[in-house]
């Protein structure tokens, strides 16, 4: 497994190392030694798992307020996606600016974010599963959400025109947003 930073800050991708033979392949999904020697989260509170029946599903862009704020870990198990995540850490040099990572079943990589981001996707493929694991307990009051295709953050999602929820369709404007992340 390596971990490699991505451009915002505390961003990593995570690359798995699959031992491939005539019978398909094994690999490492989490190494807790791994993550602590990066200084990333080891202590998992919750797996949840999302499936979208079809390309062009938009879910987000989430985060829960603190002090129920969640580090997160994503995969995709089958499918494909494309996985947003938007700087709400005040005082971060990259504060509302956004980064985006490919992750599908082929190429067997996964996405930490921690906490003081939100966090959305879009699914490029249909049937898509994702994973992903969070180190706080999901707490509906403390639930927050930036809207998905807020005109000034510009994020290019993939698909024109999305199946969203009613609830990430009403979510705020960045511009009218105060963050709760210090």
């Amino acid at each position: 497994m390596k971990i490699k930073p991505l451009r915002l800050p505390g961003t990593y991708e995570i690359l798995f190392e699959p031992r491939r033979d005539e019978r398909g392949y094994f690999l490492r999904v989490y190494d807790e030694a791994g993550f602590a020697d990066s200084g990333l989260t080891t202590a998992w509170a919750q797996e949840n798992q999302a499936f979208s029946l079809r390309k062009g599903i938009v879910r987000g862009l989430h985060f829960q307020k603190p002090p129920f704020a969640e580090a997160k870990f994503v995969r995709v198990v089958a499918g494909r996606i494309v996985d947003v995540f938007l700087d709400l850490r005040r005082g971060s040099a990259t504060y509302g600016q956004w980064d985006m990572v490919e992750l599908n079943e082929e190429e067997q990589k996964a996405v930490y974010i921690p906490k003081g981001f939100a966090h959305g996707y879009c699914t490029l493929r249909d049937a898509s599963l994702v994973l992903y694991k969070v180190d706080c307990r999901y707490t509906p009051e403390a639930e927050g959400g930036i809207r998905w295709n807020d005109p000034d953050l510009k994020i290019p999602w993939p698909a024109g025109d999305p199946l969203v929820s009613g609830k990430d369709a009403k979510l705020p404007l960045f511009r009218d947003f105060v963050t709760p992340f210090a």
